[in-house]
């Protein structure tokens, strides 16, 4: 096992010691900031909704404090295996060094929940548990002598040598089937993904039936209707790579593990034969149709009516908009207020409505539906739609499961296979950022050397292959539980916080390294800032993720 060379690093046996003393230190400050909050948002032993609202810079910066240690729990997880495979060398160790001293940091000094919005010990009541972790000597030394010029320089130096970082799994199936895809995204999706974006075009069929043949839109059905019958994790990976190449790519995915999940844990015996076989094949591509003009993420509020007909079909008339793919699509997932007596949640009922397919020409052939497109920034190959529904006849066995009234239960399950998906193209993202800025920075020349030689310039670079490691190992643990069969929303709404900043984070600091190139059209990194910038928005905004994990966090029994 290679060492680093610095006075100041312990061998790889005390470090990772070191890092778990710090956790435990750190897990105390969380376990405070909780206590904390329960007092201010808690009355009569029970959360009050009024207090969480009016106390959400708190709540919501709870969260990022528990997030904050999740992190850390994870990226020491990746550590400890890597050395158990003798695996952890120079450059991992460096990066652990770094991230932990710069995420204890962020406890004692400020966690940044956005650009203008960071929480801090103080405005928590935290001010003495902050001093107790800064004092703490694991984590104290972590923050002294962590994230320093030093350990970024020698960072960059090695993967400058050709070190690189781990990004194995240390399971030879996943790291075949990441390989798999990574030739496929080098050599079919890389090359043109940016004329792609520039042109506003489709994902070309010849890609999407290459996509299929490699499996990816059946990763998680059951074998018996024709899936690969495999789980999250490999999920995340598959999605990972795709993203890498083009969030296009990385998010048609999407469409199908929503739609797959939908009918494989609802769906009639009669539904999951007719549509599972033909999701996974990849000739049935769906779309989700949820989203509201007006209500956002508030699926309460939601106003579209499906009513029976005389002749035992139903009618769907109402407004949806953020409509993904849905012109292209076969099958739409459609979630409808069936029962106008009751409000909020209660009433609404998923569909599934076939539709033909449309084209350049005419998007929408089917009777009783219009649509027209959204102009994106970015997150561009699929197209983003409004959609209209008058009088949209759908057949008598569409609701799913064939019950009525049960659409958000049912849609509910699905949202943590889908935030830890998004959290795993956030991850994809950021590596197409850290791997576009690196090339450039190697390659460009200035004042007579090359930029990635400028301090300034490697501290970025350094930066940013630590937190997509971290928020890396951070989407795969919530991905393990949710193949362990366990409850997993906070851990899933925790990966697409932290990875969606990452994303966002690496996508701004890489254009800034291109400079003024980079806010050309022509350099890729354009491209992928557009992109980055709406993980933070879509499968639940940063907000309703940070409400996620801190109400689940507060009322989960430990």
């Amino acid at each position: 096992m290679r060492s680093v060379t610095n006075e100041m690093m312990p061998d790889a046996h005390t470090l990772l010691m070191r890092a778990a003393a710090a956790l435990e230190a750190a897990q105390h400050f969380a376990n405070a900031a909780r206590e904390a909050v329960t007092r201010a948002v808690f009355r009569d032993g029970r959360i009050a909704l009024e207090l969480v609202e009016s106390q959400q810079r708190m709540v919501h910066g709870y969260a990022w404090i528990e997030t904050t240690v999740e992190a850390l729990k994870a990226a020491a997880a990746w550590a400890m295996r890597l050395d158990g495979e003798q695996q952890f060398r120079a450059s991992e160790q460096l990066l652990i060094t770094i991230g932990f001293g710069e995420y204890l940091a962020q406890l004692v000094g400020g966690v940044p929940m956005s650009q203008c919005e960071f929480v801090r010990p103080a405005e928590l009541g935290l001010a003495a548990a902050g001093a107790r972790l800064n004092n703490d000597p694991a984590a104290g030394w972590f923050i002294q002598h962590g994230n320093t010029a030093q350990n970024r320089g020698q960072l960059i130096a090695q993967i400058r040598s050709g070190a690189g970082v781990a990004d194995g799994l240390g399971d030879e199936t996943l790291d075949a089937i990441r390989d798999q895809f990574r030739r496929f995204v080098d050599g079919r999706i890389i090359p043109s993904a940016h004329g792609w974006h520039l042109a506003n075009a489709l994902i070309p069929d010849e890609i999407i039936a290459e996509m299929a043949a490699l499996g990816t839109f059946g990763v998680c059905i059951d074998a018996e209707y024709g899936g690969l019958g495999l789980g999250k994790l490999v999920m995340c990976v598959v999605t990972e790579e795709l993203s890498r190449g083009w969030i296009g790519t990385g998010s048609l995915g999407t469409r199908s593990e929503i739609a797959g999940e939908l009918i494989g844990l609802a769906g009639t015996p009669e539904q999951k034969a007719a549509w599972l076989p033909r999701i996974a094949s990849g000739e049935v591509l769906p779309t989700a149709v949820f989203t509201e003009p007006g209500n956002g993420s508030d699926l309460g509020g939601l106003r579209t009516r499906a009513g029976r007909h005389s002749d035992g079909t139903w009618r769907i008339d109402g407004a949806k908009t953020w409509i993904t793919h849905a012109a292209r699509s076969d099958l739409m997932t459609l979630l409808a207020r069936t029962d106008s007596g009751e409000k909020g949640y209660a009433g609404l009922t998923m569909f599934l409505l076939p539709k033909p397919r449309g084209s350049e020409r005419e998007p929408f052939p089917a009777q009783g539906m219009q649509g027209s497109e959204i102009e994106v920034l970015g997150y561009r190959g699929m197209r983003e739609y409004e959609l209209a529904f008058e009088d949209f006849v759908a057949p008598s066995d569409a609701a799913l499961g064939a019950i009525e009234g049960q659409g958000f239960k049912q849609l509910m399950q699905t949202f943590e296979g889908a935030r830890i998906q998004t959290a795993a193209r956030a991850v994809g993202v950021a590596q197409r950022a850290y791997d576009l800025s690196l090339a450039y920075a190697t390659e460009r020349v200035q004042f007579g050397k090359q930029l990635i030689d400028f301090p300034r310039v490697s501290d970025k670079l350094a930066m940013m292959i630590v937190e997509i490691t971290v928020a890396r190992e951070l989407t795969y643990s919530a991905a393990r539980e949710k193949d362990k069969g366990r409850r997993c929303d906070i851990e899933a709404g925790m990966a697409k916080l932290l990875a969606a900043r990452v994303a966002w984070s690496n996508a701004d600091v890489g254009l800034q390294i291109h400079g003024g190139n980079g806010y050309a059209l022509e350099y890729e990194i354009s491209r992928v800032l557009c992109d980055a910038r709406i993980l933070n928005i879509f499968e639940g905004a940063a907000e309703i993720q940070a409400q996620v994990v801190a109400r689940g966090k507060l009322t989960r029994q430990n």
